[in-house]
């Protein structure tokens, strides 16, 4: 009877075995300490050439030294970056598909009625990566020698004034919008598919107005294609240290900028996680990636930035504050 009993509750040794390799095979501690063993996929939910295609490859260059694998960058552009933020939303919690995305990850709640996925929910930040203030720029012949006549002039003109942006709910939408939400004026909106068509006629002399990126007017503004009036925020950028920052024309309440963060999608292993977010320190701290973002107007953001915690509070903010900003435009969700 003993015997029997045995036979039935207890496996055979070598079974137990079998059983507890394969267990520690599939644990989350076992993976991560082989973490990563084949090529990282890095999502750029944007159309490749632009700013944040140049920023996603620029870190995937710098991370995959730290992390020993290839980091393979894939514009999935569209919808504002719904398309691609998605395909990462579904993919497997393993650590080899990642998201870098910038503020859209936040509106993109007020821009579509059923988007398929949460922003919060269904992502695990990794951390921040980037911060750029956005510039006020003009065509080069528009009348305003200053920041202080600028401001006169978009209250005395505003219904002759054109203002770009790269299409609703973008960076430079959006950026339009706190200026004119801040000045108290309703300028001429002129609606573009991406910053290069609104930029392109910008220096073209076509529309007189866009508010975005340091990556892409800096360097217009450098070779004298554009002028810029301010930066969005309370201080002066490096890039363009004669450009008063707009607090300077004794405007409050304007600040505005944009910052690249790394997701993973829901349920990536912690230890994964914590390997992710330990190489983009490294990253924010590379001195050759710090000298190729400071060329587009841009700053690595700090170590203590490049955390989960802290890319998490910077999404819940943005919700609020930006999506907010578009309903109060009365932008319609699609």
């Amino acid at each position: 009877m003993k015997d029997n009993m045995r036979t039935q509750y207890f496996a055979p040794h070598w079974i137990r075995i079998s059983a507890l390799t394969l267990l520690c095979a599939f644990s989350p501690l076992t993976q991560a300490q082989d973490y990563p063993n084949k090529p990282i996929t890095m999502v750029m939910p944007y159309a490749a050439g632009g700013p944040g295609d140049t920023i996603t490859r620029l870190f995937a260059g710098s991370m995959q030294k730290i992390l020993g694998q290839q980091i393979l960058v894939d514009n999935t552009a569209g919808a504002s970056g719904a398309i691609g933020t998605a395909k990462v939303a579904r993919a497997k919690p393993d650590g080899y598909n990642l998201l870098m995305i910038h503020v859209s990850h936040a509106t993109n709640l007020a821009m579509y009625k059923n988007l398929a996925y949460h922003p919060v929910d269904d992502f695990d930040p990794i951390g921040s990566a980037t911060s750029g203030p956005m510039v006020i720029v003009a065509r080069n012949e528009f009348p305003a020698k200053d920041l202080n006549e600028f401001v006169s002039y978009l209250k005395a003109n505003q219904k002759k004034v054109s203002l770009a942006h790269a299409g609703v709910g973008s960076a430079s939408h959006l950026c339009g919008l706190m200026m004119m939400n801040v000045l108290g004026v309703q300028l001429n909106e002129i609606p573009y598919k991406g910053t290069g068509p609104a930029l392109t006629d910008l220096m073209g002399g076509q529309v007189d107005v866009l508010c975005d990126q340091t990556s892409g007017t800096v360097p217009s503004v450098k070779n004298g294609k554009i002028k810029a009036y301010a930066s969005a925020g309370k201080n002066r950028l490096p890039s363009l240290p004669d450009t008063p920052a707009i607090a300077e024309a004794g405007v409050k309440g304007f600040e505005i900028n944009i910052s690249f963060g790394l997701y993973a999608p829901k349920g990536t292993p912690k230890p994964v996680l914590d390997k992710l977010t330990a190489a983009l320190q490294k990253s924010v701290s590379d001195p050759e990636v710090i000298k190729r973002l400071e060329g587009m107007g841009v700053a690595a953001v700090s170590v203590e930035q490049a955390t989960p915690n802290a890319l998490r509070a910077h999404l819940k903010n943005e919700i609020e504050t930006l999506g907010s900003l578009l309903i109060k435009a009365g932008v319609q969700p699609n």
